[in-house]
C-alpha cells in the first residue's frame, strides 16, 4: 500500500472514530460486537486459542447492519475474491476475526482484532468496511467460513443456497457494485449465523490416539455422556489432515457441513456452526468436554476402552425418550 493510500485509510478510520466520539457510541460498543468479542475471550480462557490459533465469523442481522453502518469507512477496502460464488451470501456483512490476531488480546483493542466485511452482489468477493486497524484483513480461513455459512444456511432452510461453487477464475468474478441482489437478503435470513473454529486439545488428542471416521467418532462421543447427543444431534464430521487455510480444507468442510453442525479437522481443531454465539460455543464446549471425559476414563482404565460407555440400546433409549432428532446415519 502506497503513501497516499495509507493516508486515506488513516483519514477514513479517523472519521469513524470521530463519529463514535460525537454520538457516544462506537462499533465496539454495539451489543453484537461486545458479545462476539466476549465469546472469543471465553474461548481463550478455555485454552482453545494459543497464539493466533482459531477464528470466528458472524453473519450480521439487518438491525446489526443498521446500527453499525454509520461507522463504516467512507472508502471501503478493495474487493478481494472469495474464491467461491455463493449467491445466498450476496450483500451479506460478516463480523470476522483478524488474520494473525490473538484472542488473548482482543478485548483490549476490538477494532484491531475484528472487522466487518461485506460481500458483493454475486457472493463471490468481499471487502473491509470497518475494523482491522493497522491494515489487517480477515482470517486466512475466510474461504472455509464463507462456504460453511452457505452450506449451513441451506441445511437450516433459512435461504436458498443449493451450491457454493469454487470460482475457476476468481479475478473475473469480482463484482464492484456492492449492491444486494434482489429477493430475500442474507441479513434477513435466519438459521446458522455463527461459524467458530477453535483448537480443542482433547478432540485433537483423540485424532492422535486412533483413526476415526465421522460415524465412529460421533458414536464414541455420544456414548460417553447422555448430554452429548442432545447438544450435538447432527454428529461430528471428520476431515483428515489437510493444509490449514487451503481450498481443499474449505471444500471438505463445506461438504460435511451439509449434514453436520460440527466438523473436526484431524490434528488441528474443531469448526462448528450455530444460530447464535452461545449455541456455537456451547456445541464446541460439549464436544470438547465429552472428549476429555472419554480420555480421562480411558486413562483410568490403563489405556483400555472404558467398559461402561453407553450401550447401543441405552443410546437409542436416550434418543427416543428425549425426542432428539439425531442424525440417522449414526444411530
Amino acid at each position: 500500500m502506497g503513501f497516499l493510500e495509507d493516508m486515506q485509510e488513516t483519514l477514513d478510520r479517523g472519521v469513524s472514530t470521530a463519529r463514535g466520539a460525537v454520538s457516544g457510541v462506537a462499533v465496539e460498543q454495539l451489543g453484537f460486537v461486545k458479545s462476539f468479542v466476549r465469546t472469543c475471550h471465553e474461548g481463550w480462557l478455555q485454552g482453545w486459542h494459543e497464539a493466533n490459533g482459531g477464528n470466528m465469523s458472524y453473519r450480521m442481522t439487518e438491525s446489526d447492519v443498521s446500527a453499525a453502518r454509520t461507522f463504516f469507512y467512507d472508502e471501503p477496502g478493495s474487493w478481494v475474491s472469495a474464491g467461491i460464488q455463493a449467491q445466498c451470501l450476496a450483500g451479506a456483512r460478516f463480523l470476522v476475526t483478524r488474520a494473525g490476531g490473538h484472542f488473548r488480546t482482543m478485548q483490549a483493542d476490538p477494532s484491531r482484532g475484528v472487522g466487518i466485511i461485506e460481500m458483493d452482489s454475486t457472493g463471490s468477493a468481499w471487502r473491509v468496511v470497518w475494523g482491522f486497524k493497522d491494515g489487517g484483513r480477515p482470517t486466512s480461513e475466510i474461504g472455509s467460513h464463507l462456504m460453511a455459512h452457505a452450506m449451513r444456511m441451506a441445511a437450516t432452510g433459512s435461504i436458498g443456497c443449493d451450491h457454493a461453487a469454487e470460482t475457476a477464475n476468481p479475478a473475473a468474478s469480482v463484482d464492484r457494485s456492492a449492491e444486494v441482489s434482489p429477493g430475500k437478503s442474507a441479513a434477513a435470513a435466519g438459521g446458522a449465523r455463527v461459524i467458530y473454529h477453535a483448537h480443542m486439545p482433547n478432540l485433537a488428542a483423540l485424532t492422535l490416539a486412533g483413526a476415526f471416521d465421522s460415524r465412529s467418532l460421533t458414536r464414541l462421543l455420544w456414548k460417553t455422556t447422555t448430554e452429548c447427543v442432545m447438544a450435538v444431534p447432527t454428529g461430528v464430521g471428520v476431515v483428515g489432515t489437510v493444509v490449514p487455510g487451503s481450498p481443499e480444507l474449505a471444500r471438505a468442510t463445506s461438504d460435511l457441513m451439509k449434514d453436520h453442525a460440527a466438523v473436526l479437522w484431524a490434528r488441528h481443531g474443531l469448526i462448528v456452526a450455530g444460530e447464535t454465539l452461545d449455541e456455537a460455543f456451547g456445541l464446541a464446549h460439549s464436544l470438547e468436554k465429552a472428549a476429555g471425559i472419554y480420555l480421562a476414563a480411558r486413562a483410568a482404565c490403563g489405556g483400555q476402552e472404558p467398559p461402561c460407555l453407553l450401550s447401543d440400546e441405552e443410546l437409542a433409549a436416550v434418543i427416543a425418550g428425549c425426542g432428539i432428532p439425531a442424525n440417522e446415519a449414526y444411530r
